[in-house]
Protein backbone atom coordinates (compact mmCIF):
# COMPACT_ATOMS: atom_id res chain seq x y z
CA UNK A 1 0.00 0.00 0.00
CA UNK A 2 2.88 2.39 0.69
CA UNK A 3 3.84 2.95 -2.98
CA UNK A 4 0.20 3.68 -3.83
CA UNK A 5 -0.12 6.00 -0.83
CA UNK A 6 2.98 7.96 -1.78
CA UNK A 7 1.97 8.13 -5.45
CA UNK A 8 -1.41 9.50 -4.36
CA UNK A 9 0.48 12.20 -2.45
CA UNK A 10 2.32 13.30 -5.56
CA UNK A 11 5.61 11.44 -5.36
CA UNK A 12 7.18 10.27 -8.59
CA UNK A 13 8.63 6.89 -9.36
CA UNK A 14 12.19 7.84 -8.39
CA UNK A 15 11.13 9.05 -4.92
CA UNK A 16 8.97 5.98 -4.37
CA UNK A 17 11.88 3.80 -5.49
CA UNK A 18 14.14 5.55 -2.99
CA UNK A 19 11.67 4.91 -0.17
CA UNK A 20 11.26 1.29 -1.24
CA UNK A 21 15.05 0.87 -1.40
CA UNK A 22 15.79 2.32 2.04
CA UNK A 23 13.58 -0.25 3.73
CA UNK A 24 15.39 -3.44 2.60
CA UNK A 25 18.77 -1.74 2.84
CA UNK A 26 18.27 -1.04 6.54
CA UNK A 27 16.55 -4.39 7.07
CA UNK A 28 19.41 -6.32 5.47
CA UNK A 29 22.30 -4.37 6.95
CA UNK A 30 20.62 -4.09 10.34
CA UNK A 31 20.44 -7.86 10.68
CA UNK A 32 24.24 -7.95 10.94
CA UNK A 33 23.85 -6.24 14.33
CA UNK A 34 20.48 -7.53 15.47
CA UNK A 35 21.35 -11.16 14.83
CA UNK A 36 24.13 -10.85 17.38
CA UNK A 37 21.83 -8.96 19.76
CA UNK A 38 19.34 -11.80 19.54
CA UNK A 39 22.07 -14.18 20.67
CA UNK A 40 23.10 -11.98 23.59
CA UNK A 41 19.88 -10.29 24.73
CA UNK A 42 17.50 -13.05 23.78
CA UNK A 43 14.84 -13.59 21.15
CA UNK A 44 11.78 -12.11 22.81
CA UNK A 45 13.07 -8.57 23.42
CA UNK A 46 14.02 -8.14 19.77
CA UNK A 47 10.81 -9.69 18.47
CA UNK A 48 8.58 -7.53 20.65
CA UNK A 49 10.56 -4.30 20.22
CA UNK A 50 10.90 -4.92 16.49
CA UNK A 51 7.16 -5.41 16.04
CA UNK A 52 6.49 -2.18 17.94
CA UNK A 53 9.02 -0.27 15.83
CA UNK A 54 7.43 -1.72 12.68
CA UNK A 55 4.00 -0.63 13.94
CA UNK A 56 5.29 2.94 14.34
CA UNK A 57 6.20 2.96 10.64
CA UNK A 58 2.54 2.97 9.60
CA UNK A 59 1.47 6.24 11.25
CA UNK A 60 4.79 7.74 10.15
CA UNK A 61 3.79 7.03 6.55
CA UNK A 62 0.56 8.97 7.08
CA UNK A 63 2.25 11.91 8.82
CA UNK A 64 3.16 15.08 6.96
CA UNK A 65 0.89 14.65 3.92
CA UNK A 66 2.43 17.75 2.36
CA UNK A 67 5.94 16.30 2.82
CA UNK A 68 5.37 12.80 1.52
CA UNK A 69 9.04 12.07 0.85
CA UNK A 70 10.00 12.88 4.45
CA UNK A 71 7.11 10.77 5.76
CA UNK A 72 8.03 7.94 3.41
CA UNK A 73 11.68 7.93 4.39
CA UNK A 74 10.82 8.05 8.10
CA UNK A 75 8.46 5.14 7.59
CA UNK A 76 11.07 3.17 5.62
CA UNK A 77 13.68 3.73 8.34
CA UNK A 78 11.31 2.51 11.06
CA UNK A 79 10.11 -0.44 9.02
CA UNK A 80 13.67 -1.42 8.08
CA UNK A 81 14.94 -1.15 11.66
CA UNK A 82 11.98 -3.06 13.06
CA UNK A 83 12.22 -5.80 10.47
CA UNK A 84 15.96 -6.12 11.12
CA UNK A 85 15.16 -6.69 14.79
CA UNK A 86 12.41 -9.23 14.17
CA UNK A 87 13.71 -11.45 11.38
CA UNK A 88 16.90 -12.97 12.84
CA UNK A 89 15.24 -13.40 16.24
CA UNK A 90 12.19 -15.18 14.80
CA UNK A 91 14.29 -17.54 12.70
CA UNK A 92 16.60 -18.24 15.64
CA UNK A 93 13.60 -18.86 17.89
CA UNK A 94 12.27 -21.47 15.48
CA UNK A 95 15.72 -23.07 15.36
CA UNK A 96 15.87 -23.00 19.18
CA UNK A 97 12.62 -24.96 19.40
CA UNK A 98 13.28 -27.59 16.73
CA UNK A 99 15.36 -30.74 16.92
CA UNK A 100 18.29 -30.81 14.49
CA UNK A 101 16.80 -33.84 12.71
CA UNK A 102 13.73 -31.82 11.65
CA UNK A 103 14.97 -28.24 11.93
CA UNK A 104 14.87 -27.53 8.18
CA UNK A 105 11.31 -28.84 8.03
CA UNK A 106 10.37 -26.67 11.02
CA UNK A 107 11.88 -23.61 9.34
CA UNK A 108 10.01 -24.49 6.15
CA UNK A 109 6.71 -24.61 8.04
CA UNK A 110 7.48 -21.28 9.73
CA UNK A 111 8.35 -19.67 6.40
CA UNK A 112 5.21 -21.06 4.77
CA UNK A 113 2.94 -19.42 7.34
CA UNK A 114 4.99 -16.23 7.42
CA UNK A 115 5.03 -15.90 3.63
CA UNK A 116 1.34 -16.77 3.39
CA UNK A 117 0.79 -13.75 5.62
CA UNK A 118 2.27 -11.52 2.93
CA UNK A 119 -0.20 -12.83 0.36
CA UNK A 120 -3.24 -12.73 2.64
CA UNK A 121 -2.19 -9.33 3.98
CA UNK A 122 -1.95 -7.90 0.48
CA UNK A 123 -5.44 -9.12 -0.39
CA UNK A 124 -6.91 -7.77 2.85
CA UNK A 125 -5.10 -4.45 2.44
CA UNK A 126 -6.48 -4.16 -1.08
CA UNK A 127 -10.01 -4.87 0.12
CA UNK A 128 -9.73 -2.36 2.96
CA UNK A 129 -8.22 0.26 0.65
CA UNK A 130 -10.97 -0.31 -1.90
CA UNK A 131 -13.70 0.01 0.69
CA UNK A 132 -12.29 2.71 2.97
CA UNK A 133 -9.27 4.29 1.24
CA UNK A 134 -5.50 3.94 1.32
CA UNK A 135 -5.10 5.62 4.69
CA UNK A 136 -7.51 3.15 6.29
CA UNK A 137 -5.50 0.25 4.89
CA UNK A 138 -2.30 1.75 6.34
CA UNK A 139 -3.98 2.25 9.73
CA UNK A 140 -5.25 -1.35 9.66
CA UNK A 141 -1.77 -2.65 8.83
CA UNK A 142 -0.27 -0.67 11.70
CA UNK A 143 -2.96 -1.87 14.11
CA UNK A 144 -2.40 -5.51 13.18
CA UNK A 145 1.36 -5.10 13.52
CA UNK A 146 0.93 -3.47 16.93
CA UNK A 147 -1.41 -6.26 18.00
CA UNK A 148 1.16 -8.83 16.87
CA UNK A 149 3.82 -7.15 18.99
CA UNK A 150 1.56 -7.10 22.03
CA UNK A 151 0.64 -10.76 21.54
CA UNK A 152 4.33 -11.63 21.22
CA UNK A 153 5.02 -9.79 24.48
CA UNK A 154 2.30 -11.81 26.18
CA UNK A 155 2.82 -15.26 24.73
CA UNK A 156 6.44 -15.78 23.72
CA UNK A 157 8.20 -17.71 26.43
CA UNK A 158 11.88 -18.12 26.92
CA UNK A 159 14.34 -15.38 26.27
CA UNK A 160 17.58 -16.99 25.18
CA UNK A 161 18.69 -19.70 22.86
CA UNK A 162 19.31 -23.18 24.21
CA UNK A 163 23.02 -22.91 23.47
Amino acid sequence: MFPLLFASRGLGLAAIGLIKGVYPLLWGAGQLLTGRLSDTLGRKPLIVAGMLVQAAAFPAALALPSRALVAGLASAVLLGAGTAMVYPALIASVADHTHPSWRAQGLGVYRFWRDLGYAVGAVIAGLVAGAFGLSAAVVAGGALTLLSGLLAARWITGNHSRL
